[in-house]
């Protein structure tokens, strides 16, 4: 079995498209864990992925990227905090309609309802939390990091929500009860829509241009006219005029009027 019969022989298995990253990338990261179950070859290690549970686990953990820290980037959180938080709250109410794609392990939901607590009560927050890789949500949702994960947490925010538990600190209930979190394929999975804030961050570099460009113009169609879009500091959405959006900052961009 070749690499193309490889992706395919994965998409009827795991429903995730391996057309949809970086070849190079993703081809290097797959043939490594190959190698290192000491496996010879993408046939027999189908095969392998069909017999064991644990194996197919780890290895759709291994193929989502899951790279994430509270408050990454703590300027542009700031930036959130100070002006787009009210300018959300004049537009839309209180009842915000948010929607953390590619959630990883829960750092970034979990930033965003410490952020929203600053500015509405907490049983008025709810935010909607997605990622492809049933572990990793399975991780966020016993919500408990190490030192460095939350080392830009606001003080505040970190001596009020976070218990020390040995090396480890973990998330008070009353903030993971803020979040639904749900599995969810951006590549094929129907968006959900009139989102008000869609947050999704460093993790549409590992996709190709097509892909990206999909996904751009999907959130674009799930946020309400004047919601705003939050992305990473390794992307950009070149064309986003002609897609709808009208760039605020780097990393902030509003569904056009």
């Amino acid at each position: 079995m070749d690499y193309e019969g490889f992706k395919a022989a994965v998409f009827k298995l795991t429903s995730i498209d391996l057309n949809a990253y970086k070849e190079q990338q993703m081809k290097r990261r797959i043939d490594t864990l190959i190698s290192r179950n000491k496996i010879s070859g993408y046939e027999d290690f189908v095969k392998a992925l069909k017999a064991d549970k644990e194996l197919f686990e780890e290895f759709v953990s291994y193929l989502t990227i899951n790279v994430s820290e509270f408050y990454r980037n703590p300027e542009q959180w700031e930036l959130m905090d100070k002006q787009f938080i009210p300018m959300l709250i004049e537009k839309f109410g209180k009842n915000l309609k948010i929607w953390s794609a590619a959630c990883s392990t829960g750092d970034e939901p979990y930033s965003l309802v410490m952020a929203l607590s600053r500015h509405l009560p907490l049983n008025q927050i709810k935010i909607i939390a997605t990622d492809i890789d049933k572990q990793i949500l399975a991780q966020a949702k016993v919500g408990i990091y190490n030192e460095k994960s939350i080392a830009s947490v606001p003080k505040d925010l970190r001596d009020k929500y976070f218990t020390k538990i040995g090396n480890s600190y973990q998330i008070s209930n009353e903030i993971k009860s803020r979040v639904d979190f749900r599995q969810h394929n951006l590549i094929k999975d129907p968006y959900p829509d009139k989102c008000d804030f869609i947050i999704c961050r460093n993790v549409l570099i590992y996709f190709t241009e097509e892909a990206k460009d999909d996904v751009f113009r999907k959130f674009c169609k799930s946020l309400k006219t004047g919601g705003f879009l939050f992305i990473g500091s390794t992307e950009q959405i070149m064309n986003h005029r002609e897609m709808g959006y009208e760039r605020k900052n780097s990393f902030y961009y509003e569904k056009a009027i």
